[in-house]
């Protein structure tokens, strides 16, 4: 598919500051040093949209990026790394659990792990609270680029608990960026048809 018209839209701070539209959203989730700014600059196109930074876990912020007319991309703050204050954290963690659990254009959620590693208990129960939404999961293995051959049928063993088939991508060597602008595509024109038959 064409690459995606793309533009920074806004930063909220909490749920009542995201924007007020129709567009259907998709969330990108995952661990501080996971990769997840650099992922969608490569899904998108444009280098430096979403900033990265040196040090991980720099988003403390939900941060909104239109896709096209009628999509947008939301790009959640890093979790499980980055070091912050207990109070800031705990600001962060509420952030996030009032977005995935109220956010109602939400649609999806594309949830970032490290392809070397494989989902932890937070990633699992991301995936497992979104589904219980109705949300759909889709799984990326970043990095992927860092795997020998003969270590990526182990790597995607992995992630089986997650009950998602994974994406091999990386940002670095395009590898499954093709595939993960589909699926968002996939999601968006489903959305959309739902809306224009309940109308």
């Amino acid at each position: 598919m064409n690459r995606p018209q793309a533009q920074f839209a806004v930063s909220a701070a909490s749920l009542w500051g995201c924007p007020d539209w129709d567009r259907i959203e998709i969330a990108l989730a995952g661990r501080s040093n996971v990769g997840k700014s650099s992922l969608l600059n490569a899904i998108v196109g444009i280098k430096g949209l979403a900033h990265t930074g040196k040090t991980p876990g720099r988003t403390r912020a939900l941060n909104f990026f239109t896709i096209g007319e009628t999509t947008a991309l939301c790009d959640l703050p890093g979790y499980g790394y980055a070091k912050m204050a207990h109070e800031d954290a705990r600001r962060l963690s509420a952030m996030m659990r009032d977005y995935l659990e109220r956010r109602t254009h939400l649609s999806a959620i594309i949830i970032l792990t490290d392809a070397r590693r494989g989902p932890e208990r937070e990633e699992l129960d991301l995936a497992a609270s979104a589904s219980s939404r109705g949300v759909e999961v889709i799984v990326a293995a970043t990095k992927c680029d860092k795997l020998k051959r003969s270590e990526r049928a182990a790597a995607v063993a992995r992630f089986a608990p997650m009950d998602a088939e994974p994406i091999l991508c990386s940002s670095v060597s395009g590898e499954g960026i093709e595939e993960l602008r589909r699926r968002i595509l996939a999601v968006a024109d489903s959305d959309s048809r739902r809306e224009a038959y309940q109308r």
